[in-house]
C-alpha cells in the first residue's frame, strides 16, 4: 500500500455515529502539531464547563448549539468557527444532533 504526504476524508459523518442520548467522539488524526478530534453530540447533550492547557480550535460541521466562552454565550449552527487560547472557560450544548471538529494545537504557549 503506498502511503501518501496528506490525509484527505471526503465525508466526515462516516467517521463517526451519533448515538441516542450520548456524545461520542473520535481521534482521526494526530501528528507533533495538532489532534483533530470529531464529537456528534445527539440533541440536548452537553459539554459542561471546562478548560484545556492547550490552545484550541472548535468548528461546527453540522447542527446547532449553545457555545459558551468566558463570560459570552452563542447560539451558533453550522460553519461557525472558534479560535480559543489556553485556559479559556467553555462549554458546548446541543441543540439538535451535532458533528464538532476540535483542533487541539501542540506546543503552543501556555
Amino acid at each position: 500500500m503506498m502511503t501518501l504526504p496528506y490525509h484527505f476524508h471526503s465525508a466526515l459523518q462516516e467517521l463517526i455515529t451519533i448515538q441516542p442520548d450520548s456524545i461520542v467522539s473520535r481521534t482521526f488524526f494526530e501528528d507533533e502539531t495538532v489532534k483533530v478530534v470529531l464529537f456528534g453530540f445527539a440533541a440536548k447533550q452537553a459539554l459542561s464547563q471546562h478548560t484545556s492547557s492547550k490552545a484550541a480550535m472548535l468548528h461546527i460541521v453540522s447542527g446547532d448549539a449553545q457555545l459558551t466562552l468566558g463570560d459570552n454565550s452563542y447560539e451558533v449552527q453550522s460553519s461557525a468557527w472558534v479560535q480559543m487560547p489556553p485556559h479559556l472557560p467553555h462549554s458546548v450544548v446541543a441543540k439538535t444532533d451535532m458533528l464538532m471538529l476540535l483542533y487541539m494545537l501542540k506546543g503552543c504557549p501556555k
